[in-house]
């Protein structure tokens, strides 16, 4: 039986917190530096799968009169709170490695490696249980997290075996300065998404010009302008624009209009409007054009 996202969220969300809960006994038992900061990571990961499907059945919400695009963005407010958190961690992180590199403690490695293991498995399964390739950006937000927790996990095995057999205790600080670079390299890349999303820019993937060049290419449109290509959420594109046509008749420019939205939907944009005007220099009554003679000078304000 397949499981829907939201049941992966919530079956991860079980095994997050009840690593968590191992690595932060297993970090203080064992006073490593490098399974604490897993932990940390880990508290993080349990808030974005927590957000997560919150936003999930939030954001599944119809559009109504307090919210006409509906509630999609959500979501984005949830991974905008996990990625500053994120980098709070990060900060921590490097401020106790700091410390722990002018004076080391020392580290019961038998402990620290039992627990390790422990989260590795763990994080392994979660990993499992979210699949890949997903197109929703909760549902890979949270995998790539889980992912980097998997590396942290290993990172910290490895410190440990270094420990170990060398006597570094070094390594417990260094693990965790590079576990807490893994936490803020995605946590800006997190911040950065989500608020290109909240500013409506262009999205990643999408060539404006090119796009305008293909409608204006048709043989029945004369020009394109007043264009706008913004996100609504992160899965959900759309696009305006002023289409300039000859003098028509309103079948005729409806014909167009669906041709055009052809073309943005096999660019990956489902929702558009498209004000078509009129070329001509008198209308004279046609069925589509019905405001009077058309000034190409016109200026229009928006």
């Amino acid at each position: 039986m397949s499981l829907t996202g939201e049941k992966r969220l919530a079956i991860s969300l079980l095994v997050t917190l009840l690593i968590m809960a191992g690595e932060i006994v297993g970090g203080f038992l064992s006073n490593s530096l490098a399974l604490l900061s897993d932990a940390g990571h880990m508290v993080t990961d349990a808030l974005a799968i927590a957000l997560g499907l919150v936003a999930a059945r939030v954001s599944r919400r119809p559009a109504d009169r307090k919210s006409t695009f509906g509630y999609q963005r959500v979501g984005l407010v949830a991974a905008l709170i996990n990625g500053l958190s994120l980098l709070v961690i990060a900060v921590l992180i490097f401020y106790e490695s700091y410390r722990r590199f002018l004076a080391p403690p020392t580290v019961e490695i038998p402990v620290m490696l039992s627990f390790a293991a422990l989260g590795l498995a763990g994080n392994l399964a979660i990993v499992f249980i979210l699949g890949h390739g997903h197109k929703d950006l909760t549902l890979r937000s949270v995998w790539l997290h889980v992912l980097g927790d998997t590396l942290s996990s290993a990172g910290v095995i490895v410190s440990g075996i270094v420990i170990y057999f060398t006597g570094w205790t070094y390594a417990d600080p260094v693990a965790g300065t590079l576990i807490g670079g893994i936490i803020i390299w995605g946590g800006v890349r997190l911040v950065r998404d989500t608020m290109a999303i909240f500013l409506d820019l262009t999205p990643r993937g999408f060539n404006v010009e090119s796009l305008v060049a293909r409608i204006a290419g048709m043989p029945d449109v004369i020009d394109v302008h007043d264009v706008h290509l913004w996100p609504v959420a992160h899965n959900n594109i759309a696009f305006s624009a002023h289409i300039l046509v000859d003098d028509r008749t309103l079948g005729e420019v409806e014909t167009t209009r669906k041709t055009i939205e052809g073309i943005l939907q096999e660019a990956g944009v489902h929702h558009s409007t498209l004000q078509m005007e009129c070329s001509c220099v008198d209308c004279g009554g046609s069925l589509y054009c019905q405001s009077g003679p058309c000034d190409h000078n016109d200026t229009h304000s928006h």
